[in-house]
């Protein structure tokens, strides 16, 4: 009986008799619908498994059939068939390759409600974030684990996913010691980027937060010597190493190198002396603290010289920063923060925790009015929680908060809230009651697309985020050397305090400036006289993020700086490489026809230099390598990419600045996944025949599946039938023959590339219309024609030229009644 009409007959009578739970009419109807499931196609496991309530039928044949899906390359099916069977199944043999093929998702929804697999996963993929580790030691058990997809498993992703699902669940810290190590070199990298390239960081700052990174980690302390050595501070890393307990075959040549004739040099001077060779050992936090307090001085300009000259200075006497460390002392400024009609700079501090221990707790609340900075203590307000003071201190700063008459202004300030109100439930939902605030994160961030690229943007270590801002409008950025300083210490230094008053009263400064000459700035409108809503609202996917949406006027979009001078580039004539951070940027590229190669997780930067010299590209890259890159390549052929920016931002950034041609006939010239630009076409009834033998359909007369999920076909769909402006996909390229394929292999060309069948839902064949299918001749990708190509044109649309429907028409499509064929053995083998 055939399948189809089988499970039909199974449903009727299913749905004409209504089975106790546990009869023997029951588990009789559930073993046959097992033996049905077992010579069926993967497609029926979902709906089998829903109609008969198989988790509940006899579990011996349901193993051994679940085993069987995982030994056919099932995996998706074989987790579904297996839902309660969950203690009875190897968690990592089922979760492992679902990993792998990136549904994180699905396999979170199988060890929900089991805390024991939800523990055991966590410690599957905790041993993967194993410094060293490589995952494609993993993946080559899975032929159908692509490049890309391993692409979002890297140490990083890996990381921040195990740290999320161990604060989902709720599971003890100490079952990811491997993701927190990976966590604490992701923040060393970043202080040695603040403390020697941006020279945001002093000495002392530095080497607090560093000396509570490392700890006794004998690993930690190798990467610490190491990113010392490459950022060129010999010095400091010759005196850190003889300290920590390294052996000298674990330290870099040029530190161990230098390390001995240090040692030689010491023992001359004081032979008696045990320490000079290392025999006094303290703590590796004040082994840190002490060799950075004892390293020569860097040079003139680096964070310990004097910075004053080059940044923005406060406006105000040091007598007019009040540090308020009791109510009275707050109580007594109270009217002067009420005031209506005030304007008001917010801003909130906190010692840094790299993301380790949750969100930490606010230390200081910086609230400026003209003339006078008031820097709040917030552990006295904060503590007891539901004492008086702090009852006192919520509702003074929740009055202060929502009055719409008083402006408060901040800098990103959604975060500074939340953060404050984790700690005072009194103001835990004081950011979405927000009334008469605007948020000049939201301002800048519309400014930088107004003007790209903005001034100062482009050099790699200068100022950012609020500093930037700060020098954009009143010439001098922020001293930011305080920034990852220890705000819990008390007493705060004199250079904390003045730092946190700049901070806040900056924002002041920054504001009336915007509103004098708001054209200067590309404003349309002063921002004193925008409206502003009563509460916050959530952004849309398309919009900015803001904090409250009408708070800041709409800005103007003028034509790029610098745009049109240099000669029009057509975008397949654009080459570029893009490094492993801007993968986003590097699809989106593709997708409107630029050659774009990506650099692979854990490719050295130095690889992009290579490939842009060999082949004549432009690098594409964001952060700390702009610099060498540059260098290596020259002036013109390497641009840093602002990372605040979404991927189509970017892309849009990259494609004025360069003054690329694009037009609709370039999009989905190039595969995205690939970037390939040979496509074969594909006729319904071929790859009907081509699906058929690979066991994704059920046969050529098969009608397909009528309830395919829309949002399936939209995502992989590579083009409407007709957009608004009558324009349809229709590239120039042959169709695909019989000749193209390899005999007896399904579904692979000549040239060894596989075709992707598996991501070709069945709904899509039995759509009406003689449509083609597009198979990328270079990973085997296949493309249908859904909505995506709308959306993109739209997306794109001020950077887009030439009229829609410029295509050149390809050959005439076979007729439908005389399709292509396949070769004989394919379709024997079909038939079997």
């Amino acid at each position: 009986m055939p399948l189809v009409p089988l499970l039909m007959a199974l449903r009727t009578l299913w749905s004409t008799r209504e089975w106790q739970q546990g009869s023997p009419g029951l588990k009789q109807l559930q073993a046959r619908a097992v033996r049905v499931l077992a010579k069926s196609t993967p497609r029926l496991v979902e709906p089998l498994v829903s109609i008969f309530q198989l988790q509940d039928a006899e579990r011996r044949p349901l193993l051994a059939h679940i085993h069987q899906l995982h030994q056919d390359g099932k995996f998706k099916e074989a987790v579904m068939l297996g839902t309660k069977l969950q203690p009875e199944l190897d968690v990592e043999k089922m979760c492992t390759l679902l990993l792998l093929q990136d549904k994180a998702s699905l396999v979170e929804r199988y060890v929900a409600g089991f805390p024991d697999l939800q523990r055991m996963l966590l410690a599957l993929m905790d041993s993967w974030c194993w410094p060293g580790f490589d995952i494609r030691t993993v993946s080559r058990r899975l032929l159908q684990v692509t490049p890309r997809r391993l692409e979002k498993l890297s140490p990083r992703a890996l990381t921040r996913q195990v740290l999320g699902l161990r604060e989902k669940y709720g599971l003890d810290p100490a079952l990811c010691p491997n993701a927190a190590t990976q966590q604490r070199l992701a923040a060393l990298r970043f202080l040695c980027c603040k403390r020697f390239v941006e020279r945001t960081m002093s000495q002392e700052n530095w080497a607090d937060c560093v000396q509570g990174l490392v700890g006794q980690s004998p690993w930690l302390q190798e990467q610490l010597v190491q990113l010392l050595a490459s950022h060129g501070d010999m010095a400091t890393a010759v005196h850190c190493a003889p300290d920590l307990s390294l052996p000298k075959g674990r330290l870099p040549a040029t530190v161990a190198a230098e390390l001995s004739c240090l040692r030689l040099q010491e023992s001359a001077l004081c032979p008696s002396r045990p320490e000079a060779l290392g025999g006094t050992r303290d703590s590796v936090g004040a082994r840190v603290q002490g060799c950075c307090s004892s390293a020569p001085p860097r040079p003139a300009g680096g964070p310990s010289a004097d910075r004053t000259d080059g940044h923005y200075q406060l406006p105000i006497a040091r007598r007019d920063i009040h540090f308020l460390a009791s109510w009275g002392d707050l109580a007594s400024h109270e009217e002067e923060l009420l005031q209506p009609g005030r304007v008001v700079g917010v801003d909130v501090e906190w010692r840094p925790s790299f993301g380790m221990g949750g969100r930490p707790r606010p230390s200081l609340m910086q609230l400026a009015v003209e003339g006078h900075v008031f820097l709040l203590d917030l552990p006295v307000f904060l503590e007891p929680a539901g004492g008086l003071v702090t009852q006192a201190f919520s509702q003074l700063v929740s009055r202060l908060l929502l009055d719409p008459s008083i402006t408060k202004l901040g800098y990103g300030m959604t975060g500074d809230l939340r953060s404050l109100g984790t700690s005072c439930p009194a103001l835990a939902h004081v950011e979405k009651q927000l009334q008469g605030g605007l948020d000049l994160l939201q301002v800048h961030r519309q400014m930088r697309m107004a003007d790209e690229p903005v001034r100062g943007v482009a050099r790699a270590g200068g100022p950012r985020g609020l500093s930037l801002l700060v020098q954009q409008v009143l010439g001098k950025p922020l001293d930011k050397t305080q920034q990852l300083s220890n705000w819990d210490r008390r007493p705060l230094s004199e250079e904390q305090l003045v730092y946190a008053a700049a901070d806040a009263y900056c924002l002041l400064e920054v504001y009336q400036a915007l509103c004098r000459e708001p054209a200067r700035f590309l404003l349309l409108d002063n921002l004193a006289r925008s409206p502003r809503p009563g509460h916050s609202k959530r952004s849309g996917a398309g919009e900015l993020p803001g904090w409250q949406e009408a708070s800041a006027p709409a800005l103007q979009v003028p034509v790029a700086k610098g745009e049109g001078t240099a000669p029009a580039v057509p975008a397949r004539a654009f080459r570029v490489v893009c490094d492993n951070m801007l993968q986003g940027l590097a699809r989106s590229l593709r997708c409107l026809g630029v050659d774009t190669l990506m650099l692979g997780t854990g490719e050295d930067h130095r690889r992009a230099a290579e490939v842009a010299r060999q082949e004549e590209r432009v690098i594409l890259t964001s952060g700390l390598p702009y610099h060498k890159l540059r260098a290596q390549v020259g002036a013109g052929r390497c641009l840093q990419v602002d990372c605040s920016l979404k991927a189509r931002q970017q892309a849009k950034a990259v494609l004025r600045h360069f003054n690329v041609h694009v037009t609709h006939a370039d999009i989905f010239s190039r595969c995205q996944a690939c970037n390939c630009d040979q496509y074969l076409k594909v006729s319904k009834n071929l790859m009907r025949q081509l699906m058929w033998p690979s066991g994704h359909q059920e046969g050529p007369s098969s009608i397909g599946d009528e309830a395919a999920h829309s949002e399936d076909i939209q995502e992989a769909g590579l083009a409407p039938e007709e957009d608004a402006g009558g324009y349809t996909y229709d590239t120039p390229c042959r169709w695909l023959e019989a000749t193209d394929l390899q005999a007896g292999v399904p579904a692979t060309l000549g040239n060894g590339t596989r075709l992707q069948l598996a991501g070709v839902p069945a709904g899509v064949l039995a759509r009406p219309g003689f449509r083609p299918f597009y198979c990328c001749t270079g990973c085997g990708k296949v493309f249908w024609e859904g909505s995506h190509l709308g959306r993109v044109a739209a997306h794109f649309s001020e950077v887009l030229g030439g009229a829609p429907g410029s295509r050149v028409q390809p050959p005439s499509a076979p007729p439908e009644d005389q399709p292509p064929t396949l070769p004989a053995s394919f379709r024997q083998q079909g038939q079997q």
